[in-house]
């Protein structure tokens, strides 16, 4: 069996991710579960290698030699962009690809509020998408710097790793960077981006304290942000930021982030009542001149509060969200029950009590 054979079966079924394994047939997560691609035996060591190694040039099969692990991505024609990781376990090579789609999805498609489309108009500041992995944020930012590309003229620049969706430059100059391809790292890319004229900065994820601080310069700046973290409502993202910096930065980072950020969204997949893939749930923050205070002042155990009673602002709590997908009859209560923030709360919003 060809991997390209493999990947466009789990493509067409429309899985969101592929594992490529030793000791069991190649897998795929469909609607949050993991189940074989196809009616085929397991792999064994050798051939998991050889699918493997067909998919990486020699300086990347090198780069995997020397880290035992490797990051990257590759489209195959006709099927779909993927994004793969690879990895030694004690069973030997093994991998996972992330199945991206080829054609960016509309707002309408994602089912994107006005609060959070209406960002992508924003003329500056800091836009965070947050969430687990696998949980949509790539897409959501993709939909949102799209409608930027197609609307405003200027110049969008991305620091990705790996580079995922990809972009035609429409009324935007688009330039898209890879970290180990085309820049060394996210805060070099960073630095020199502020040198490029950009209007509009993707940053992949913000994964140390450089890449934080670079993030929050650019956006101050007066470059539009956008950027990923992996946490799980908008509190927890604004603590998440200030506690990587030392005691004595934080009042600093604070001031920073009560000026320059924009927006939280947070989001997470579940699977829908009629087994028909995944939907999203999402938690929109947008900022107030109240949540800007509650943040200088370290009070981020409020902005919860903020969420729940600022619906002419746009903002969506979670467990709001929720319910709405209950009410709807998309989601199953206990599901939805599971990820709640309130369980009393949402059930009390799903008339549940």
């Amino acid at each position: 069996m060809d991997l390209a054979t493999l990947l466009k079966a789990a493509v067409d079924q429309g899985a969101s991710d592929i594992h490529i394994c030793p000791n069991k047939p190649a897998m795929m997560r469909l609607n949050g579960q993991i189940i074989p691609i196809m009616n085929m035996p397991p792999l064994t060591g050798e051939q998991t290698k050889t699918l493997i190694y067909a998919l990486l040039y020699d300086e990347q099969k090198q780069k995997l030699e020397e880290n035992w692990e490797l990051d990257c991505s590759f489209a195959m024609t006709g099927v779909s962009r993927f994004r793969l990781n690879v990895l030694m376990t004690r069973n030997g090579l093994e991998a996972v690809m992330r199945v991206i789609p080829s054609k960016i999805p509309t707002p309408e498609e994602l089912n994107l509020m006005p609060s959070i489309t209406n960002l992508s108009t924003l003329p500056r500041g800091l836009v965070l998408v947050t969430g687990p992995t696998g949980s949509g944020k790539s897409t959501t930012l993709a939909c949102l710097l799209n409608q930027i590309n197609e609307k405003k003229k200027g110049h969008m620049l991305t620091i990705e790793d790996p580079i995922e969706f990809t972009y035609e430059s429409k009324s935007c100059i688009v330039r898209q960077r890879e970290v180990g391809q085309h820049t060394k790292s996210f805060n070099n890319a960073l630095r020199a981006a502020l040198r490029e004229d950009p209007n509009v900065i993707l940053v992949g994820e913000m994964r140390d304290l450089e890449t934080i601080q670079l993030t929050i310069t650019a956006a101050e700046t007066g470059h539009l942000t956008f950027a990923t973290l992996h946490t799980q409502d908008a509190p927890s993202t604004v603590d998440r930021i200030i506690d990587v910096f030392p005691s004595h930065q934080q009042t600093q980072v604070r001031v920073q982030l009560a000026a320059g950020l924009q927006a939280v969204v947070s989001q997470i997949l579940l699977p829908r009542k009629d087994g028909k893939g995944r939907v999203a749930a999402r938690e929109v923050m947008v900022m107030t001149p109240a949540i800007s205070n509650l943040i200088r002042e370290g009070k981020t155990h409020m902005i919860y509060s903020a969420i729940e009673t600022g619906a002419k602002f746009g903002m969506v709590p979670m467990d709001r969200s929720l319910s709405n997908l209950v009410t709807q009859g998309i989601v199953d209560p206990e599901t939805a029950m599971a990820k709640a923030h309130d369980r009393e709360t949402f059930k009390k919003l799903c008339n549940m009590m």
